[in-house]
């Protein structure tokens, strides 16, 4: 069930990135500044990137099956990211709240962690403390 969830949230990551870099590029490019567009662009591609990486993760539960719980913090690490990290880039643009820029680098050491525990996922111990 939590693969499956992790799946889904990865497939509405991928969705919501399509959407922003649609708005930007189609729905509001002319009314927007050019830090505001390069903010929406940024987070639209950063979070395909870790929507992708999720999806990554889940699928690698059937290669990995010993390290199921820890693949899939590592997507919940790639999910805070696209909150923390890309929501902030989406709000700086589209909103008043320029005192949220402080939030985006939490999201960005999301993104970090992440990559470093699927690291530790395709190297850590396996099942009866062997090496894979």
């Amino acid at each position: 069930m939590v693969v499956r969830l992790c799946i889904a949230l990865a497939a509405l990551g991928g969705f919501v990135s399509v959407g922003v870099g649609a708005f930007a590029a189609h729905g509001m490019g002319a009314q927007m500044d050019a830090q505001s567009m390069q903010w929406l662009e940024t987070g639209a591609r950063y979070q395909m990137y870790h929507a992708l990486a999720a999806l990554g993760a889940a699928a690698l539960t059937g290669v990995l099956p010993h390290r199921r719980r820890v693949l899939m913090a590592a997507a919940a690490l790639f999910f805070a990211g696209m909150i923390l990290f890309s929501g902030t880039l989406y709000a700086l643009a589209l909103t008043p709240w320029t005192g949220l820029g402080a939030v985006a680098p939490l999201g960005g050491l999301s993104y970090l962690a992440g990559w470093l525990v699927l690291v530790w996922a395709a190297l850590g111990a396996r099942a009866g403390g062997k090496a894979a």
